[in-house]
């Protein structure tokens, strides 16, 4: 049986989050590879659920639940915003004393990414890039629903 393509990027995913956590227990740091796109969005200043929903590109419960250990890790803190009815989310302080121990790691973190892409016969950023154009222009359901009725 063939490997589907969602499978091998869902085995690619855990393999490097697993590989980067090792790394962060290795050196006592509490922080997980999924809050990294999160804490790089508040580093430009607070964001609403559904801004960092949109920009990490993950459904609002998704990010719901991991600010949530975000929040329990003291890492985030929530405050209205002008509109009573949102949340802003904003780094604590602890957050961003932590952001700077983490900041070597997150530079040796591209550093090995761009070394590995090298090994490569394609740049898998790029290739990435290109899959998630094709994405906009034909939805995977529609290609999918297109294969059916041939």
């Amino acid at each position: 049986m063939q490997t589907g393509l969602g499978t091998k990027l869902r085995r690619l995913l855990a393999l490097l989050d697993s590989e980067v956590q090792q790394v962060y227990d290795s050196i006592g740091i509490d922080f997980r590879p999924r809050f990294y796109p999160i804490v790089q969005l508040l580093l430009e200043g607070p964001q609403t659920v559904c801004g960092i929903a949109q920009h990490v590109g993950l459904s609002q419960p998704a990010i719901t639940q991991t600010l949530a250990e975000m929040k329990k890790r003291r890492l985030i803190a929530a405050a209205p915003g002008d509109d009573r009815r949102k949340q802003m989310i904003r780094l604590t302080p602890q957050g961003r004393r932590l952001v700077g121990r983490l900041k070597p790691v997150w530079v040796a973190t591209h550093r090995a990414a761009i070394a590995l892409e090298a090994e490569l016969p394609a740049r898998l950023n790029e290739v990435m890039d290109q899959a998630f154009l094709a994405l906009d222009r034909i939805p995977f359901n529609r290609r999918i629903h297109n294969k059916l009725r041939k």
